[in-house]
């Protein structure tokens, strides 16, 4: 049996033990914490989306790999981020009402930006606090983008886009919850994260360019995540949508 379907197989129902929410134990924080004041961002609709039919959204929808050389606007990066992960409400203490579908709202995933071309942010890797609407930069190697771009197996969106985004799992915010069959929710709620930015980008002339393919530990290691309890899962380039000339 190969790593994949032996994944599949123990994962199954009757491989399960009791979660530890069944077995009463607290469950993990809703979002990591950040140092500092952090850099707050429009709200969503100052974005001016252009209207835009969902239908024509999905039919519209490709890959885009190439990318205009202008800046994204600030506002223009806030409203795709509250798109993908945003929260409309927070529950007491216990879960939040976002932007995407999440197995049992406990939204694992963590936002990770390497921005390139933003107006009024100075190029760098960044996270993005969800509950609050921000951006906290992080310490990083001072040639992280193209760092980054080489553990991406050296795809050049990486570094050509406006923005890099990068999901990572914390993988106890869900198997509190789900035991060991979270790991399959995690990866589901990863591909709501991604079409979300995909139909946003329709409305904002923007492209986007989804990567799956890319050295995990070296990612996790620029990321500050030790790969096991916290992991980069899945990525996206965006840029600004490039005009033919004549």
């Amino acid at each position: 049996m190969g790593t994949g379907q032996d994944f599949i197989e123990k994962t199954r129902f009757p491989y399960l033990g009791p979660s530890d929410q069944y077995l009463g134990k607290a469950q993990p924080p809703l979002e990591r914490e950040d140092s500092g004041a952090g850099l707050p961002l429009p709200l969503p609709g100052e974005a001016c989306p252009g209207a835009i039919d969902l239908t024509d959204a999905i039919a519209r929808r490709r890959s885009v790999r190439t990318y205009a050389t202008t800046k994204m606007p600030l506002a223009t990066l806030s409203y795709l981020l509250w798109c993908s992960q945003g929260v409309q409400s927070v529950v007491g203490n216990d879960w939040t009402i976002r932007s995407v579908p999440s197995a049992g709202a406990r939204h694992a995933l963590e936002t990770y930006l390497l921005v390139n071309r933003v107006d009024g942010v100075e190029p760098g890797l960044y996270h993005y606090a969800a509950l609050s609407n921000r951006l906290f930069r992080l310490q990083a190697h001072a040639n992280v983008a193209g760092r980054i771009r080489d553990a991406c197996l050296n795809q050049p969106m990486v570094t050509d886009s406006a923005a890099f985004f990068i999901w990572a799992a914390d993988r106890y915010r869900m198997t509190w919850r789900y035991g060991e069959r979270g790991y399959r929710y995690i990866f589901i709620d990863a591909g709501h994260a991604c079409q979300n930015l995909y139909l946003a980008a329709e409305a904002v002339d923007c492209g986007v360019c989804a990567i799956g393919a890319f050295d995990d530990d070296a990612l996790n290691a620029l990321l500050g995540l030790d790969g096991r309890d916290i992991f980069v899962i899945y990525a996206a380039a965006v840029g600004m949508r490039a005009r033919a000339e004549g």
